[in-house]
């Protein structure tokens, strides 16, 4: 496997410099502390005066014997530290005391995780519970570096920590988009400097099963459509994965999202198959007919094929969006049903879904499921993955299901880092749809909204309950994802997740988060994340030689949100894959910074006018750039009309600047500013986005908040 990208330390100064400064005088958040960018947020630190230096390298001095693994470990930890401090010089070297205990229960939710971190004047101590804190421990320290023209430093400062869950989870979807291994370990690279410990790995699905299977050939020759892990591969991962303290947890999808495995054996399937080339088909109805004998043998003999390239404990079997149909309009299943007693379609999946549980104990594992597995009887050692709605989190515990939380922490509906880190793992009533989006858009068949409609009522958590939650995942559905948009789409979104499932309940500064990610960014970018390297390789491909302009616009736009994407996508299919909205990032960090610098200046920090006004200049400008470039070009003409919003809102803000006369361009500017607020909304919720229309390419400008306070601030000032 080729070693990930390496960016030069000029690169990595140019980079951090410049998510601090926006590229303008006067930055919004200036240089702060090392300890102050922690990310996630250790339990305890405690702070010393001054800092030292580390220009003559690290040297480790192991207290207790090491293990292979934490040795290499500690080269992982020496390579990222020269790419982001540069090579060691001729100094004297600062040594690393480490020690670590013993741990059985490595790569399980057992595992020790707790680590303790000294950094003084002359040296630092890291001593580790197990293996697991000292990866963790390697990563606080990197992030307590701070490169300066005088050379590396390292903040002094006492860490105590562990982690609040013990599950800290990512799940990929490489059934919908496949990503290569390359990729696949690229992100287990950055997971590890955040300290996620669990690849929720989803390799099976409608449009493609991953796995190279020597018991069921078909499902490679047919069902992989030519992508696919050989199962070399998939050790390979799972080592690389392990190495780095991330357990690696397969799901193969049983009963329904199963179109890719009946392509290779439809004898199993409930209904005839559909026509892939069909235009406005579900095609991941496709169901497993749980009544044919056959069916279970084929579970029997894949699960214990997948599970002896999987040593984890836990193994998902998905169980999710069973369209029921698929069971009753079948005679021979509903026939079935009846001799059985069945009345409905969710008790004979739970029924299926026992059986499936009883095969992967067997072999021994324990399965997963997602929440609809929980809507019927089930055993209690099945783990209960809520994600219709946070109030299933409450249901599964009180059934007492183990659980892991995805609801709320769906990358794929491009909400911004701050909606996703306000969600907390406990919470019963953090997601689902509103009684209020209900009114404003009412369903055509409300039953298929009542699992995803949010509980007001619903209780908290009691003591016993939270004592189930074993923790939750970031989710990032690949639908609307190609493989050189995932490093953009995942992170640094799921470093604030990681921060939300490892630090305290109390851990929910926004403002400070925002701050702290594109510095964690800065980190993951230098040491191998390659999420600037194809958003400029992207925007190349689609204005070749002149991709600047592109660039200015995307910075300050985000992507409609809440599957709005899905739905324009279903007309121009991959061509969105390609086009402006691709390269866009949920949390636009320059626009959030300049929202910022906008309501510190109407509070009366006058020194922000001369950066504010070079931000709007530039976006001003940019506008006839962008025309010029977009020219014969579709998905670029498809958002033009964007582009003239922002200049005429960039205008709209050099007037305030400018102390600009008279009260008709204001009234334009505020009539632009709602008609922009209102493309926001329409795709405030899940609901909003399926009946509402879109922006032009799906594009949304991010600093209406900061435009409005200059409009409306200066004037109230000057009243």
């Amino acid at each position: 496997m080729s070693s990930p990208r390496r960016v030069s330390r000029a690169a990595w100064l140019l980079l951090a410099g410049s998510v601090l400064t926006g590229g303008v005088a006067g930055g919004l958040w200036g240089v702060a502390r090392a300890e102050e960018t922690l990310l996630p947020v250790p339990r305890t630190v405690s702070v010393s005066n001054g800092v030292a230096s580390i220009g003559g390298g690290v040297r480790v001095v192991w207290d207790t014997r090491p293990s292979p693994l934490l040795l290499r470990a500690v080269a992982r930890f020496t390579t990222r530290l020269t790419a982001i401090a540069g090579p060691a010089g001729r100094g004297v070297p600062y040594v690393l005391h480490l020690s670590a205990g013993q741990d059985r229960a490595y790569l399980s939710v057992d595992e020790k995780e707790r680590y303790a971190l000294t950094t003084s004047a002359t040296g630092a101590r890291l001593e580790a519970d197990g293996p697991a804190g000292v990866i963790h421990g390697l990563a606080t320290l990197l992030q307590l570096v701070r490169v300066t023209p005088q050379g590396a430093l390292v903040e002094r400062v006492h860490v105590e920590d562990a982690p609040r869950f013990a599950w800290r989870g990512l799940l990929m979807d490489v059934s919908r988009h496949f990503d290569t291994v390359e990729t696949v370990e690229r992100q287990l690279d950055a997971m590890e400097l955040v300290k996620l410990n669990v690849l929720h790995w989803h390799l099976s699905d409608g449009a493609g099963f991953r796995v190279e299977s020597r018991m069921f050939p078909k499902l490679q020759t047919v069902a992989s459509h030519g992508q696919y892990y050989t199962q070399a591969q998939i050790r390979e991962v799972v080592a690389y994965a392990a190495d780095r303290g991330i357990r690696v947890v397969p799901e193969i999808d049983v009963p329904g999202h199963a179109l890719a495995i009946l392509q290779a054996y439809p004898e199993l399937a409930a209904q005839p198959l559909p026509d892939v080339t069909a235009k406005g088909l579900n095609l991941n109805n496709a169901a497993l007919d749980p009544t044919n004998p056959q069916t279970l043998r084929f579970v029997r003999v894949l699960y214990a094929e997948m599970g002896g390239l999987f040593p984890d404990r836990y193994v998902h079997a998905g169980g999710d969006e069973v369209v029921s149909s698929q069971w009753t309009k079948n005679p021979a299943i509903a026939a079935y049903m009846k001799a059985h007693g069945f009345e409905t379609a969710a008790a004979l999946q739970a029924a299926f879904t026992g059986e499936v549980a009883k095969i992967v104990s067997a072999q021994g594992h324990v399965m997963m499921g997602w929440d609809e597995v929980s809507e019927a009887p089930i055993p209690k050692n099945v783990v209960v993955e809520p994600w219709r709605a946070s109030k299933w989190i409450g249901t599964a515990t009180r059934a007492g299901h183990p659980v892991v939380v995805s609801a709320g922490y769906y990358l794929d509906l491009l909400r911004p880092s701050a909606a996703h880190y306000a969600v907390d793992p406990f919470d019963t009533k953090a997601e689902g749809i509103t009684a209020e989006q209900l009114a404003k858009y009412p369903p055509k068949h409300p039953e298929f909204s009542v699992p995803f409609v949010m509980d007001e009522h619903a209780p908290p958590l009691d003591d016993g309950q939270k004592m189930l939650v074993m923790g939750a995942e970031g989710t990032l559905w690949a639908e609307m994802v190609s493989e050189p948009m995932l490093d953009g789409r995942l992170w640094p979104r799921m470093a604030a997740l990681a921060e939300r499932f490892w630090s305290a309940q109390g851990v929910r500064d926004v403002p400070d988060l925002e701050r702290r990610l594109p510095l964690v960014m800065a980190e993951l970018e230098a040491t191998g994340l390659q999420a600037t390297q194809h958003r400029e390789a992207m925007r190349e491909a689609v204005a070749p030689g002149h991709s600047e302009p592109l660039k200015v616009l995307t910075d300050v736009t985000v992507p409609v949100r809440n599957y709005a994407l899905n739905h324009l996508a279903a007309s121009s299919g991959d061509a969105m894959l390609s086009a402006p909205v691709a390269v866009t990032d949920p949390d636009a960090f320059v626009a959030i910074r300049f929202n910022a610098m906008a309501a510190r200046y109407v509070r009366g920090e006058t020194a922000l006018a001369a950066p504010l006004r070079q931000m709007l200049q530039r976006w001003s400008d940019n506008d006839a750039a962008f025309v010029a470039v977009a020219k014969g070009v579709p998905v670029l003409e498809a958002v033009v009309p964007v582009s003239h919003a922002l200049g005429l809102l960039s205008r709209a803000g050099l007037g305030v600047l400018d102390g600009r006369d008279g009260s008709a361009w204001r009234m334009d500017a505020n009539r632009l500013l709602q008609e922009q607020q209102a493309a926001f909304e329409n795709s405030a919720s899940m609901l909003a986005s399926a009946h509402s229309p879109q922006p032009p390419g799906g594009l949304l400008i991010a600093i209406l908040p900061g435009i409005r306070a200059l409009l409306t601030g200066v004037a109230e000032r000057a009243e």
